[in-house]
């Protein structure tokens, strides 16, 4: 047990990393637009996810909604930019690793916090573990890169009509989903390098005579 302090921080950073990574998948802002049109956009702000796009309209342009209108993007929408669309399955792919990742950790402390010393069980898990929550790091580090760079070089969106969108805006900045990534990023790949260090104690027998 007193070998697997490092371990056992994995297992806390990497919880919070999958849960942070959970967050910045379901939250819509990713890109922040400032518009100058603000007929539809009544506050000048709109908000760029990866699953929709949303802002404040005090016009009834969505059934049901006087104030918030928020249109999901389709799989068929050729105008939405590449690093949406992947930003998507990585995300998707880091959450179901992650996931993995913590089950292989949980499943090696197990044993070790119950005194199962099986030496290649619990190496081999913890091996498997720090290797999923690298490879989650980086499905997550890749989208947050990519939109980070787009947001800095205000780039555009040719977005259709029904979005009620301007293809560009007048500026734009980086949302909350992205400082929340790279947290998750960092958490991730320290949870891996941890898991990866980790070291079966050697024991040596003596013989009393």
């Amino acid at each position: 047990v007193s070998t697997s302090h490092l371990q056992l921080a994995a297992f806390a950073l990497g919880t919070v990393g999958w849960i942070l990574c959970t967050v910045s998948m379901g939250i819509v802002e990713w890109r922040v637009w400032h518009v100058d049109n603000t007929t539809i956009i009544s506050s000048g702000i709109a908000w760029v996810g990866i699953w929709k796009v949303c802002f404040i309209s005090y016009l009834h342009v969505s059934p049901g909604y006087k104030e918030q209108f928020c249109h999901k993007f389709s799989g068929y929408d050729s105008s939405i930019p590449h690093e949406i669309y992947a930003a998507q399955g990585l995300l998707l792919i880091a959450m179901c690793v992650g996931l993995l990742a913590l089950s292989a950790t949980i499943f090696a402390l197990r044993n070790i916090y119950m005194g199962i010393t099986h030496k290649t069980l619990i190496t081999r898990f913890f091996l498997v573990g720090g290797c999923f929550y690298i490879l989650a790091g980086l499905c997550v580090l890749i989208p947050v890169s990519w939109n980070f760079y787009s947001v800095t070089h205000n780039q555009s969106i040719a977005f259709p009509p029904s979005y009620y969108m301007p293809s560009s805006p007048a500026a734009q900045e980086a949302g909350a989903a992205i400082p929340i990534g790279i947290v998750a990023v960092i958490l991730l790949l320290l949870s891996g390098t941890f898991c990866l260090s980790y070291r079966f104690p050697v024991t040596t027998n003596t013989i009393t005579k």
